[in-house]
This record gives structure tokens, C-alpha cells and sequence, in this order.
């Protein structure tokens, strides 16, 4: 039973390391060491999982974020590397030691949301989502890192944040076309729907996120948000359109415009 693909090699590893209770490092470390029946049982298990195309993360139960791992399921869209970039944008605009109000606008497993609460921990966080059932994995990963000053709250984008304003509002959301053909390959498949596509051109969600930005954000409150590599002057225009100021598109590590920017005039 072999895994496809160009890291077949590096999965089957994290896979059997999950069986055995034990990390990658420590398979090399110890190839002598002899799988019994029950794990063999559970890894080909896993195996014929993922040949079926379920993504990793979800059969690890896990996925490296930031500095720490979060539990995922398919409750959840798995955090990716690019996200982080959002993360260090927003951080940049974050006082180190002031007390600020921030709010994650459809948090999934918490990833943004976790990862500024533990590099500002004088802020008060705030994340929102849709989904109940993403709200208790987020809720889960707060609690097993001990992260305490972040707060989970159920509904869509700004609704239940009432009149609230903040010093930062991020969000990485749904920006995926509805009828793009890659939602039905890959690890996409498995991602739940509502956390990928949004409308016809995919900036549905952006665009009511925008919209509803300048009740909610301070004077000189940012607004960052995560968007396709296309994506990006559509966002700009979207970010002037609404009277924010300061707009701009930053690249990720590919070159591509990954995350636009902009804050609310004094």
C-alpha cells in the first residue's frame, strides 16, 4: 500500500509517527524499532485514508501554526503558511505594551486569533464565526495552550459584535469562486464549503467585510484581509471604495499579492 505524490514519502512518515505516538526525528533515530500488528492495522488504516484523498492535517488531528500546533477537523479550514503572513502585518500595527481591542472576523480553528493573543498578550481579542462547530475547535486550541485573552463568540463576520470598534479587525475569508473547478480536487474537497467559496467571483465575503469595516474600527483602526493571488486590486478597490486609507496589496514569499491592507481616516 504506497502513498501518491511528491511528498508521499514525508506523509507515510508523519502518518506512522502519529501511530506510534512519536515524532518524525525519532523514526530515524530508531529504525529498528518494531510496529506491532495493532499499529500496522491503524496506519494502513490512515493510509488508504489519505489515498482516498483525505487531507493530512485532518487525519493527524493537527496542524503547525505560528508557534504552536492547532487541532483541526473538518469542521475547520486548515491553517496554511500564507496566513501567517497576515499575522505579521497585524502585528506590526499592534502596540507591544498597550492594552488593545482586536477582533478575527471568522476564525475557523482560531489560528489568527491564537497567534495575536499569545504575541500581545495586553490585547483583548475577540473571534467570530458562523459556525458552531468551528467555534468549539478554536475554543479547544484557546484552552489546551492556555491562551486566555482571546474570546469566541457564534455569528457571521461583524453580527455579533454589536457596536464594538477596534484597533484591528483581520480576517482570512472565503475567496475562492463558487464554480472554480479546484474546489473538487485535492484537499479542498474535504475543507468545508462555507470556509472556501464565496460567490460567483469569490469576494462576496470580502466585500461585506469591507463594507461593515468603518462602523467597527477605530480612528486609525487597520483593516487586513486575506485574499486570492488575482484578488488584489479588486480588494484595493474595494478598501478606497469604503474611505479607508493607507491601502495597500503585501506579496507572500511567492511574489503574489496575498493580503490587503488599510485604515479608517482620524
Amino acid at each position: 500500500m504506497r502513498l501518491g505524490g511528491d511528498d508521499a514519502r514525508g506523509e507515510a512518515e508523519l502518518l506512522l509517527a502519529h501511530v506510534l505516538g512519536r515524532t518524525r526525528a525519532w523514526l530515524f533515530a530508531w529504525p529498528e524499532h518494531a510496529v506491532g500488528a495493532e499499529q500496522t492495522s491503524a496506519f494502513e488504516r490512515l493510509v488508504e485514508a489519505r489515498r482516498a484523498g483525505a487531507p493530512v492535517a485532518y487525519l493527524l488531528g493537527r496542524r503547525g501554526f505560528w508557534s504552536f500546533d492547532l487541532a483541526v477537523s473538518p469542521a475547520v479550514l486548515i491553517p496554511r503558511p500564507e496566513t501567517e503572513l497576515l499575522v505579521e502585518l497585524a502585528l506590526e500595527r499592534i502596540p507591544s505594551d498597550e492594552a488593545s481591542a482586536l477582533a478575527d472576523l471568522g476564525t475557523g480553528s482560531g489560528a489568527i486569533a491564537l497567534a495575536l493573543a499569545h504575541e500581545r498578550p495586553h490585547a483583548n481579542v475577540v473571534a467570530t464565526d458562523a459556525s458552531a462547530a468551528a467555534l468549539a475547535v478554536a475554543f479547544a486550541n484557546a484552552q489546551r495552550l492556555g491562551i486566555g485573552n482571546v474570546r469566541f463568540v457564534h455569528g457571521d463576520w461583524y453580527a455579533p459584535l454589536g457596536t464594538a470598534r477596534f484597533a484591528l479587525v483581520a480576517s482570512n475569508p472565503p475567496y475562492i469562486a463558487a464554480d472554480d473547478p479546484h474546489l473538487a480536487r485535492g484537499d479542498l474537497r474535504h475543507e468545508p464549503l462555507s470556509a472556501l467559496a464565496s460567490g460567483h467571483d469569490g469576494l462576496d465575503a470580502i466585500r461585506a467585510i469591507v463594507a461593515d469595516a468603518p462602523a467597527h474600527l477605530l480612528p486609525r483602526g487597520w483593516l487586513l484581509v486575506e485574499h486570492g493571488w488575482e484578488q488584489g486590486a479588486a480588494v484595493r478597490a474595494l478598501f478606497v471604495g469604503r474611505g479607508l486609507d493607507d491601502v495597500q496589496s503585501v506579496r507572500d514569499v511567492a511574489g503574489h499579492e496575498r493580503v490587503t491592507l488599510g485604515c479608517l481616516p482620524a
